[in-house]
């Protein structure tokens, strides 16, 4: 036992080792400050190297965020049309496709762009050209596969959750699994080269097609629907009809989001012919060696991701034998509905954070490539803090402005319990953010099964607290909320450890997480004031709903940022590794916050 210890250790202090060609200094434990400490903080004029991935994560983030607003605008008439009986039933199948996404191409981009930079950090770019060679034939096949799936496992599934009549959108969204298989790898190529760019443009392209092609289907499809309720004496076929056309937008947006992609990438050959040439390296990878490669870099990342995403599908199961049993069987469809109202809100900031970790995950590889502990030190901890420069206030505004945005966005008689919920939910925008930044962390400095035995398990603690919640408890939908904030907590402390064992990394706290709460709670308060204010003076109405959100979101705004510079929150250097860095310099000493 005292052997197996200290063969532990030693191998502990090896993968530490192997990250320490650049010292760290006294002055930081929780980030290495080796590369900004050469200029003075008043002189320092450009961005760090920490920030440029995040400039890049912002690139990516911006998109997400348009693409959330995009999914958010366009549910707004779908969920009109097909009612929360089929949003339910569009929900549900979402959750199914989700996982077998996962399995084919969510995975993908990852780890094609994890190793391509690892290629391209040393100039490997004909190794780096096969690995995308082979990331296609891997599309193909498990791709195709998974596509076969969701089809024939169509009413399996649907009759698993208790809503058979879903089985028509998981039919509808088979060919679309396929199609994200090999957008995945083209998008994955992009970002190892680093670039996400084209992973922005693509992604907004398929969210505006999708979100045009969806309330169309879906409106004629609901129509047809209600024909066949006549015919056949039901009432589900016109929400279930409604379900289907609203995920066939989702596989005509990714269809062109793939062309798109494949046209750049055939603008892009003269420029991979000319970094071929330049390409010295000596010897060139087989197929079959890089397949195991990317079989080794997939597998992992595919099991974390399947188990950290399958508690939405776990959570569906259990929700709808839970409801049955306490005989509220009419329930499940429509809270379900509401609870997918919640998850497209919720998912919007946190958009920020898996945006940030696709370009995390490259920039790490690289350091780690190149074993400059320093780069890597100083890019967990600012990935981390900006993380939670965003989740953090986001979470607090969700709280406290729950009424009148889903007022606005979401009108209906279930209204009061979707903010209930929304509210009871909000913290989880804050622990899935961190969580999934965590993950990338440790995808990024090559621990691959680190994050899947943390989710495991997290997910094992989520279920019993999700069945404790409904059978004892009977909290309802309520259960799946806070099970899921519990899940990400779980995730949150199980990571933190990791990184800390893995990196002897010590996380910064009073600038990471306490000073942007304290800002939070400030901004909060006004945010509250503000729109409770203006509700009192604006006449109802949804146009003036909308304009007292507006007007108590950039106020929010304003507040958040003034306080955290006021506070020492960020400081000049910070404020140039951010998106528009420069500008914000500026506006803060015009008005003389610097």
């Amino acid at each position: 036992m005292e052997n197996n210890s200290r063969n532990q250790d030693n191998r502990t202090k090896a993968q530490r080792a192997s990250l320490s060609s650049v010292p760290r200094t006294a002055t930081s434990r929780g980030a290495a400050q080796n590369d900004i400490s050469a200029k003075p903080v008043g002189k320092r004029k450009r961005k760090s190297k920490a920030g440029n991935f995040v400039i890049q994560g912002s690139i990516l983030a911006a998109a997400g965020i348009v693409v959330r607003l995009i999914g958010l605008v366009y549910r707004i008439p779908l969920i009109g049309i097909i009612g929360d009986e089929g949003n339910g039933y569009y929900t549900s199948a979402f959750s199914i496709y989700s996982i077998l996404l996962i399995v084919s191409s969510y995975s993908l981009p990852t780890a094609v762009s994890k190793l391509v930079s690892g290629k391209v950090a040393r100039g490997q770019y004909r190794n780096s050209l096969r690995i995308y060679r082979a990331a296609l034939v891997y599309a193909a096949f498990v791709g195709g596969i998974a596509a076969g799936a969701m089809w024939f496992g169509a009413d399996f599934f649907a009759g698993a959750m208790k809503m058979p009549y879903s089985s028509y959108a998981l039919k509808t969204l088979a060919p679309t699994v396929w199609i994200m298989a090999f957008l995945g790898v083209l998008r994955g190529y992009f970002q190892g080269m680093g670039t996400m760019i084209p992973t922005a443009i693509s992604q907004i392209l398929e969210q505006i097609v999708n979100a045009a092609v969806s309330i169309g289907a879906a409106w004629f499809l609901y129509q047809e629907g209600v024909k066949v309720n006549l015919v056949r004496e039901g009432t589900e076929y016109a929400y279930a009809f409604g379900a289907a056309g609203g995920t066939i937008g989702t596989g005509a947006g990714a269809l062109v989001a793939f062309f798109f992609c494949a046209f750049l990438m055939t603008t892009y050959k003269k420029t991979v012919k000319r970094q071929c040439r330049r390409d010295r390296t000596r010897t060139t990878d087989s197929y079959s060696r890089i397949t195991g490669s990317l079989t080794l870099t997939i597998l992992p990342i595919v099991l974390s991701s399947t188990v950290y995403n399958i508690s939405t599908v776990l959570d569906n199961f259990f929700f709808g034998q839970g409801m049955a049993y306490l005989g509220q069987e009419g329930l499940i469809a429509a809270q379900w509905g509401i609870f997918g109202k919640y998850h497209t809100l919720f998912m919007i900031p946190v958009a920020i954070a898996n945006s940030l970790s696709s370009s995390l995950i490259p920039t790490l590889s690289m350091a780690v490539a190149n074993k400059s502990r320093g780069q890597v030190l100083d890019k967990v901890s600012t990935a981390i803090r900006f993380s939670m420069l965003i989740a953090i206030p986001a979470t607090v505004g969700l709280t406290v402005l729950a009424g009148p945005v889903n007022n606005l966005l979401f009108p209906s008689r279930s209204g009061e319990l979707l903010i209930h919920i929304t509210m009871a939910g909000a913290s989880a925008v804050a622990f899935y953010s961190l969580s999934t930044v965590t993950n990338a962390i440790l995808q990024g400095i090559n621990h691959m099964n680190t994050p899947l035995r943390n989710a495991a398990i997290s997910l094992a603690l989520h279920i019993l607290c999700l069945l404790a919640m409904l059978y004892w408890l009977k909290w309802g939908i309520y259960a799946v909320i806070f099970s899921n904030i519990l899940f990400a907590l779980f995730m949150c402390i199980l990571n933190g450890r990791a990184i800390r064992k893995y990196l002897d990394y010590r996380q910064e706290v009073k600038k990471t997480f306490l000073l942007p709460l304290f800002c939070s709670l400030i901004m909060g308060v006004i945010a509250y004031g503000v729109s409770l204010g203006i509700s009192k003076v604006l006449p109802e109405g949804r146009m003036w709903l909308g304009l007292q959100v507006s007007i108590a979101v950039f106020v929010s705004v304003a507040v958040y940022g003034v306080a955290l510079i006021k506070l020492g929150a960020i400081d000049e250097i910070e404020l140039y590794d951010m998106p528009a860095g420069r500008r914000l310099v500026r506006i803060a000493k015009k008005f003389r916050l610097l």
